[in-house]
């Protein structure tokens, strides 16, 4: 496994290869877990090789605290890498990837970016977008690997794709889940014991929507979800809204023939957990 903080560096290694060999990337901001490994081994199976980055990105954060507060474990990420067989990690600084000065592009991401996360994130998705758009000028792939669990920003990074004409196959990976139905994220680190205990209500009333979905309409399951979070000690509902999976326009009414995901944001305390399912 070799290591590169520069793109001048990685983008000489990479133009050395045999221009057969197929590259996919996996854009990580560290804190490996489970999840990320699942993504990165489907990733070592799909092609030649392989470059997994490691960027916080400052512009993606709406809150500073958000920024200051997600967890650095760089040491253990290379070790994880390491066992797991990676051939690249690409380790840019916020100067390399920024110059002089840190700002995000603004992107037309046709609607969007203007709901769910959008709507409570202000700005997060030009974010998104513009570190996105930089490591596929950089890395240059065939494939780009993007977890499930941020459903919303895989629409909008396939979005970016196709406006911008990149030649890359974004490919979604499936939600990697604790036993008790948690979606993994470095931010579960963050849980206290009782906020812990009671994060799986987050999937279980995803999959209670799921249920209900089936026989009735828009407006009585987000009823239901409202009401399981109202009983909640240690979880503060944000939103939940049921989307058209293409669009994500938030659905007032089932329409036949449409499908349909649901996404849920929710606070413990600080710390802000998101899942989603699809419903039909």
């Amino acid at each position: 496994m070799k290591v590169f903080t520069t793109r001048k560096t990685i983008q000489k290694e990479l133009s050395s290869r045999n221009k057969k060999m197929q590259i996919g990337l996996v854009p990580t901001m560290g804190a490996l877990h489970a999840g990320h490994l699942s993504i990165i081994e489907k990733a070592l199976k799909e092609n030649d090789l392989i470059v997994v980055t490691i960027f916080v990105n400052p512009t993606q954060f709406d809150k500073k605290e958000d920024l200051l507060n997600y967890p650095n474990t760089t040491k253990n990420d290379l070790t994880l890498l390491e066992e797991i067989k990676c051939d690249y990690v690409f380790m840019p600084s916020i100067d390399e990837m920024y110059n002089t000065e840190v700002k995000a592009d603004t992107f037309d991401f046709d609607g969007l970016d203007k709901v769910m996360e959008g709507a409570f994130r202000e700005g997060h998705f030009n974010g998104v977008g513009t570190i996105v758009k930089k490591l596929f000028e950089i890395i240059d792939p065939d494939r780009a690997y993007f977890g499930e669990k941020d459903y919303q920003q895989l629409q909008i990074i396939k979005k970016m794709v196709t406006k911008n004409k990149f030649d890359i196959e974004i490919i979604p990976c499936n939600i990697y889940r604790e036993k008790n139905g948690l979606a993994l994220s470095s931010r579960n680190a963050r849980l206290n014991r009782g906020q812990m205990l009671e994060a799986p209500l987050i999937y279980q009333t995803l999959l209670s929507s799921k249920e209900l979905f089936q026989n009735e309409d828009v407006d009585i399951v987000k009823d239901m979800v409202k009401n399981e979070f109202n009983k909640s000690l240690n979880l503060e509902l944000e939103y939940f809204e049921i989307a058209d999976i293409e669009t994500l326009m938030p659905a007032k009414h089932k329409s036949t023939g449409r499908k349909y995901r649901a996404f849920i944001g929710v606070y413990a305390d600080s710390v802000r957990l998101i899942d989603n399912i699809a419903l039909n």
